[in-house]
């Protein structure tokens, strides 16, 4: 795993970077929740994209000018 600060090469389970000493564990809980907010962010974007179709079908069977 690479250190978020100064990029060295550390242990997958290192809790401390061995270079330059931060701490670059990340809770379990954290992942899960970061994990969590993909999906939502994914399935919001997949809905908000057949949204703007149907409006843009719509508009076009109305007559009206799509931006």
């Amino acid at each position: 795993m690479n250190c978020p600060f100064c990029e060295s090469d550390n242990s997958v389970s290192a809790l401390v970077c061995a270079a330059c000493g931060r701490d670059i564990a990340v809770p379990q809980s954290l992942i899960a929740e970061r994990d969590e907010l993909v999906r939502k962010r994914d399935m919001l974007a997949s809905q908000l994209a057949s949204v703007t179709a149907e409006l843009k079908k719509w508009e076009r069977r109305k007559g009206r000018p799509t931006s």
